[in-house]
This record gives C-alpha cells, sequence and structure tokens, in this order.
C-alpha cells in the first residue's frame, strides 16, 4: 500500500481539532499525520499532542503563514518515503472512504504521469451541501466536462477534470512534487493555490475532480469573504509570476503609466496617486518577481528542502 502523509497547517484550530483529527485516526487508508502550529494561542497544541500523539508535531516560532508552513511538512513527509501528500486545512475532515477512493481513481487512472492534483468533493460544514466556492468551481468547468449534466442524467464518472480547486483537500502525488515542488513563498497568506496551480497548467499536468470521494471544509459559506483591500495587487503579481506569461520592466510600465496619466489628464488627481504608488510597490517587487519567476520555470521541488 502506497505510504500516504496528511499535512495541516494549524493557528488556532481548537474549534475544530477534534472532528479534524479523530477523523484521520478513523480513516480506512493508514495516515502518517505532520502538523505545522503556525504560533496558536488557543491551547489547541496541548490538545492536539496529548490527546493524537501519532501525529508528528512541529511548533513554529512565528507565524510563516500558509506557504511556508505546508512546505516544512511536505519537506519531512518527503524524507519519512511519502508517496502520496495530502494538504488539508484546519477546518476540514474526511470519512472513512474519502482517501480510499481518491487512491482508487489515482490507481485506476490511464495517464497518471499527467495528474498534478486529486481533489475529493468538498461539502460545507453541514455535511448536506457542496461548499459555495467548490461548486463554483465545478459549475465553470461545465462547459468542458459536463459534469452537472452527468449527475443530472445519473451517469456519473470516476473523474473530471477542472482548471482550479481550492488547497483545502488536495492530494499530490510524489510525482508533482519532483516536478512542481512546493509553495511560492512570495505569497503569506491567501492566492498560494492559485499560483501553484498555475505551474501545475504549465508543466500541462491536471486537476482531476474524484466525485466518489466525500470530504468537508467547514468554511465560511460567503462569496464576500475572499474580499481583499488589495485583491487586485494580488491578482496582477498573480499573473506577474505566471510562467507562461512575459514579464519585464518595460510590461510594468504599460500596466501602471497609461492609467496615470489618463488619470491626470482627466484631473482624477487622487486615482492617479494611488496608481503612482502601486506602481512604485510593484516595481519595488520587481527583482523577487523575477528571481521567482525563474524558479517557477524549471521542472524541479521548486521552494523545497528534499536532496
Amino acid at each position: 500500500m502506497p505510504k500516504t502523509a496528511v499535512i495541516i497547517v494549524t493557528y488556532n484550530a481548537m474549534k475544530w481539532a477534534e472532528r479534524c483529527f479523530s477523523s484521520l485516526r478513523h480513516s480506512s487508508v493508514p495516515l502518517d499525520c505532520i502538523v505545522v502550529d503556525n504560533g496558536s494561542t488557543d491551547g489547541s497544541q496541548d490538545f492536539i499532542t496529548e490527546n493524537y500523539p501519532e501525529v508528528s508535531f512541529i511548533q513554529s516560532p512565528e507565524n510563516l503563514g500558509f506557504g511556508k508552513a505546508n512546505n516544512i511538512g511536505i519537506e519531512k513527509a518527503y524524507k519519512n518515503g511519502a508517496d502520496f501528500f495530502y494538504l488539508m486545512n484546519q477546518d476540514a475532515w474526511l470519512f472513512e472512504d474519502s482517501m480510499q477512493k481518491l487512491l482508487d481513481v489515482f490507481e485506476n487512472h490511464p495517464k497518471q504521469e499527467e495528474i498534478g492534483i486529486l481533489s475529493p468533493m468538498h461539502l460545507d460544514g453541514s455535511e448536506k451541501y457542496l461548499d459555495i466556492f467548490f461548486e463554483r468551481y465545478l459549475a465553470r468547468n461545465t462547459s468542458n466536462n459536463r459534469f452537472l449534466s452527468d449527475i443530472f442524467n445519473s451517469s456519473v464518472k470516476d473523474f473530471y477534470e477542472a482548471d482550479f480547486v481550492n488547497a483545502a483537500h488536495w492530494l499530490l502525488p510524489k510525482n508533482t512534487i519532483n516536478e512542481i515542488g512546493g509553495f511560492n513563498p512570495y505569497f503569506f497568506h491567501y492566492s498560494e493555490d492559485y499560483e501553484y496551480v498555475q505551474r501545475i497548467t504549465f508543466f500541462r499536468k491536471k486537476i482531476i475532480i474524484c466525485p466518489g470521494s466525500l470530504v468537508v471544509h467547514d468554511g465560511k459559506q460567503d462569496f464576500n469573504k475572499t474580499a481583499q483591500i488589495n485583491a487586485k495587487r494580488v491578482q496582477r503579481e498573480q499573473r506577474f509570476l505566471n510562467p507562461a506569461i512575459s514579464f519585464s520592466k518595460s510590461i510594468l510600465k504599460q500596466e501602471f503609466l497609461p492609467d496615470i496619466i489618463k488619470q491626470l489628464l482627466t484631473l482624477k488627481f487622487s486615482s492617479a496617486y494611488k496608481t503612482w504608488k502601486e506602481y512604485q510597490y510593484q516595481s519595488s517587487k520587481y527583482d523577487e518577481i523575477v528571481s521567482s519567476k525563474e524558479i517557477l520555470k524549471n521542472k524541479g521541488a521548486s521552494f523545497l528542502n528534499i536532496k
């Protein structure tokens, strides 16, 4: 049987700890669990280590963010000989057969080497409905995979392809770690999974959704929860980091300077100032983006120390 490691990054996880870790304990597939704690203050560290001694617990001295902390867990799992790496949010849990059904899809897939990410079906905390974000990912892919039509006709297939699914529940085969690597430390929290999927696509790997495998993600069911003051900035940085898209100082100027000139000519001085400040910020990040982009374009275990 392949060795499967579950990596969970925690930060004040007490609300979900019992359901989360008990579900791993009752999985029909034996699971090695690695927790990287980002400096919790709610006592969840003691609760986890005392009640789930099978968990390999790593205490970070500071909040590393989602990506860096996951990379630490992935490195440990890799060195422990894992064949599969299951990234799971702290506000999530499995059912007894969730992992087995994911592994079955991988085992029976005709082109295993093309699989980048395997995803189960995400239910919300009620366990009655699909998570609204996951449902949106499915809906925007229906023109290609006809998943909803297959449900309507009671002819659901074993797996479907999608262009994105968030990292609340990701099963990564070892090949993905070897060829894509870990999360880009450029992002502290949010957007790490979008940037990772860009690399999955760049290297022509696929995201596979497995309808037979159900899991729970007890996240807030509100599309507005992801609204950020700097949402446009993050989206722009994702685009700049995309290995499939060219990036240079001239492109950076074209991104901002025409808008600044237009805003000045129309006497929108406040908008022009904000755009100029954003241009200055992105210019200050230019070298970091270019350096990171060079790493991303090369196949290998990017951002991981697994040699």
